[in-house]
């Protein structure tokens, strides 16, 4: 891989968008290659991801303009494909994908960001749709689920404007869950950046649901995509049939085994190892 990095943490692996020179834009050989990292994750022994890109400055600026400018029509809907092809692979991946954004998320990098189940950032991370200013629409799922995230009338504000939104800002409307800044000593001296302090919290998060019995987080995260894109009555029923799936395994015995131990002498209490993937 020349623009797609992978490192391996516990069951935690770390995606990096490596193209620091070109504010880790996504041209067709950067979307090839992430569908390629994605497909290569060992799901025996990764139970979480954390999606981030290289350098201080951005975590994906956009899809590369360059390539985009000179496309046809056919053209243009087959990039758009692609695109959406990696999203959506992303979006349904079987394990939670967390998406530590810092610097600008635009365009592509905002929509590949709504990809992923969670979303963090660093203080001076910067979120936009501006494909309106260069003659296009969002391309990558940017009019969809830009609206499901947080609501029909902002997000077309935001894209119909093509105005960029701070990290707070991004926090307000709930596009992110929480915002991260760099730790300051007493002296005024940096001890930690912001971006070192988001991969932190990134990564902790990800042990955190890392050693959640792996069913249960998969067969949640199933749940959740595919409900909401029915009615309650069908959502339901699909809650209903995954949580019947977790019982009668490994992880359901030891779970609810390690609770009634404790109701019954809290000092027998230790933490589940949960082994099946």
């Amino acid at each position: 891989m020349e623009f797609v990095k992978y490192e391996q943490k516990d069951m935690v692996g770390i995606i990096t968008i490596d193209r620091e020179k070109a504010l880790n834009a996504l041209n067709s050989q950067v979307l090839d290659e992430l569908g390629e990292t994605f497909d290569a994750v060992d799901l025996n022994t990764t139970r979480c991801l954390i999606l981030t890109g290289a350098g201080e400055k951005s975590f994906v600026a956009g899809a590369d303009i360059g390539e985009m400018s000179t496309l046809t029509k056919a053209e243009g809907t087959a990039f758009g494909k692609k695109g959406n092809d990696v999203f959506l692979k992303i979006e349904s991946f079987p394990i939670p994908v967390i998406a530590a954004v810092n610097g600008f998320a635009l365009g592509g990098g905002c929509e590949i960001s709504m990809s992923c189940d969670i979303r963090i950032c660093s203080d001076n991370a910067m979120f936009g749709q501006p494909e309106v200013g260069l003659g296009i629409t969002p391309g990558f799922g940017g009019t969809q689920r830009l609206a499901r995230l947080i609501g029909a009338g902002m997000a077309k504000q935001m894209i119909y404007t093509a105005r960029n939104i701070k990290a707070d800002e991004a926090k307000r409307i709930g596009l992110v869950n929480e915002v991260y800044s760099a730790t300051v000593d007493e002296a005024g001296n940096v001890t930690a950046t912001a971006k070192e302090n988001l991969m932190a919290a990134a990564l902790k998060m990800a042990s955190g649901i890392a050693a959640q019995a792996p069913i249960a987080v998969r067969n949640c995260k199933k749940a959740i995509n595919e409900g909401l894109q029915v009615d309650i009555e069908k959502a339901v029923a699909i809650e209903e049939d995954l949580f019947g799936a977790c019982f009668e395994t490994e992880d359901q015995r030891a779970g609810m085994g390690n609770f009634l131990k404790k109701k019954d002498d809290p000092t027998k209490v230790k933490v589940v190892e949960f082994k099946n993937a």
